[in-house]
């Protein structure tokens, strides 16, 4: 969440910041409004325990000189009994207060350019050239389903839509994939985590999947548990409610797991095959870091995904997002995008975001400085490294043969054990 005082003292900037997502604002009045009902009542709280104490104090002198202090006495549980009243109305405000707070979005960057649609997003870097094919390439839904490494038929039977099963050398590619990911986090100073895949409320709160996105997740009812949408939110709360010392950060931290996600979509052609699916595998990197060098990390969390991409050889693009298409959460985003050339069109493989502050609030996640002085809030990012899905799309559709086979990266052979599937 902002900082309330970010909030009291400069709500201009914070209205022009969510407006800028295409958000409503109002809730900033309505949080201003508690605020201030907040400071009163703690401010007249105050006043009436100094009141008591002083009352408190009477009492006992009188009593010493052996004078009748019932007057005093009776003022002093009529200054208790209001204190309790005012205590209680102070934690009914609080409480909405709180819950106003978690419903105010993060704002922009300032580098972040101004939009709306996908057309506002900016291309900063590009690499590679698709495959130069002579012949007329497949999408990948034709190619899993002739070289048989995905069964969508019997997941469906088995589960539902969206629920593919890998089989054979599809399942090893898939975990071929996994651990070179993880190799290359590893090799890039990430400390690997194998998180439980269920979390709950106070943990998808911290992240901020909720109160914003319980509709896209899986829920457990009788246990109030959710299925992971992203390792971003277990190992995100891994240190929750604790203090680092400054000379441990930055911390950086990657875990594997497969994600749910329940708003993956149900026709079209865009969902066709790996496209959108609603359980997947994905390589997740977060960094909690020094607030001085949140965007350092930013621009260090995105050389690991690409270079992902380049060692894959597959071709792909770099856009740092508009305002309007950043998630509630997120300060500055890119996405990396990687070309199919069997769909032609762009398929995003990986977002690496910042979110400064805002959700080390909600974790109550800080740092105590090495010079001495009062604990202060980390910076959290994170990052796909990478998602799985349209990354074996791609990669079967720039890899494919004139046979309708499909030549394995050499990157991966070593964790394949082969070279061709088909």
């Amino acid at each position: 969440m902002l900082d309330i005082k970010l909030l009291r003292e400069h709500p201009d900037v914070i209205r022009a910041g969510i407006a800028r997502k295409g958000e409503d604002p109002v809730k900033v009045n309505e949080v201003l409004a508690l605020d201030e009902q907040r400071r009163q009542l703690l401010q007249q709280g105050e006043a009436l325990k100094s009141r008591k104490n002083t009352v408190s104090q009477q009492v006992a002198a009188m009593k010493a000189r052996k004078e009748d202090a019932t007057a005093v006495i009776a003022e002093m549980r009529l200054v208790a009994e209001e204190i309790k009243r005012l205590d209680g109305e102070l934690r009914t405000v609080e409480d909405h207060l709180h819950v106003i707070m978690l419903q105010i979005p993060n704002i922009p960057h300032a580098s972040v350019p101004d939009g709306r649609t996908p057309a506002d997003n900016k291309e900063i870097a590009a690499w590679g050239a698709p495959p130069v094919i002579d012949f007329a390439p497949k999408p990948h839904w034709e190619l899993l389903e002739s070289l048989g490494i995905v069964d969508f038929v019997r997941g469906t039977k088995i589960t539902g839509a969206g629920f593919p099963v890998f089989v054979g050398k599809g399942a090893r590619l898939e975990r071929a994939l996994i651990n070179f990911f993880l190799d290359e986090a590893a090799a890039n100073g990430y400390t690997e985590l194998l998180p439980p895949l269920m979390v709950n409320a106070a943990s998808a709160t911290g992240t901020g999947q909720l109160p914003d996105k319980e509709g896209q997740m899986y829920v457990v009812p009788g246990d109030a548990l959710y299925l992971v949408p992203t390792a971003e939110v277990p190992v995100t709360n891994f240190y929750r409610d604790e203090t680092l010392q400054e000379a441990r950060l930055p911390v950086k931290l990657c875990a594997y797991t497969p994600c749910f996600r329940r708003e993956a979509g149900s026709y079209g052609k865009d969902v066709r095959g790996l496209n959108r699916v609603h359980q997947f595998d994905k390589v997740e990197l977060v960094n909690m870091v020094h607030p001085g060098n949140s965007y350092d990390a930013l621009e260090e969390m995105r050389s690991c995904s690409e270079q992902l991409l380049r060692k894959l050889k597959l071709q792909y693009h770099v856009l740092l997002m508009c305002s309007g298409d950043l998630g509630f959460t997120q300060t500055k985003k890119y996405d990396l995008e990687v070309w199919s050339i069997g769909q032609q069109k762009w398929l995003e493989v990986s977002s690496i975001s910042n979110f400064e502050s805002y959700q080390a609030r909600r974790l109550n996640l800080r740092y105590r400085p090495g010079g001495g002085g009062k604990p202060e809030f980390v910076h959290t990012l994170n990052g796909s490294a990478l998602a799985l899905p349209r990354v074996v799309a791609a990669l079967l559709e720039q890899n494919q043969t004139p046979e309708g086979k499909v030549i394995v990266p050499s990157v991966l052979h070593k964790y394949t054990g082969f070279e061709i599937i088909g």
